[in-house]
């Protein structure tokens, strides 16, 4: 059972403040094999984009590698990243790209496998 204390547990939120932080590295310099090793490698995994649903590992899988590699730098703001208990957590964050008013909005559901903090869930889009 999740109770306060087992919110943000120090140790936790440094762990998954460091995969978000790899994810996003590798987000916009375009490291398929590092975004690929951080989403869950399994037919639940869900991603929902700006522009896309993908249903499973080999959609998110197929669409990285279609995915246009030019103009991925963003600036996050609003981060909030919170753990609960040693093995879940979900982080969100706001972006914007230079020359668009746009903001971006994403949010990911991280689990701990045994191979380490996996996306399993996350959904991009944008505000109008």
């Amino acid at each position: 059972m999740i109770n306060q204390e087992t919110v943000n547990q120090p140790e936790v939120l440094s762990e998954v403040s460091a995969a978000f932080y790899r994810y996003e590295e590798a987000l916009v310099s375009n490291n398929i094999a590092v975004l690929d090793e951080l989403f869950w490698h399994d037919k639940h995994t869900v991603r929902l984009g700006a522009g896309e649903n993908l249903y499973g590992i080999d959609e998110i899988r197929a669409f990285r590698a279609a995915r246009p590699s030019a103009g991925l730098q963003r600036t996050l703001r609003h981060t909030v990243i919170t753990t609960f208990g040693t093995d879940y957590a979900v982080c969100s964050t706001e972006f914007t790209r230079e020359g668009s008013e746009r903001i971006g909005r994403q949010q990911q559901t991280w689990v701990r496998f045994p191979c380490g903090w996996r996306i399993v869930a996350a959904q991009v889009s944008l505000m109008r």
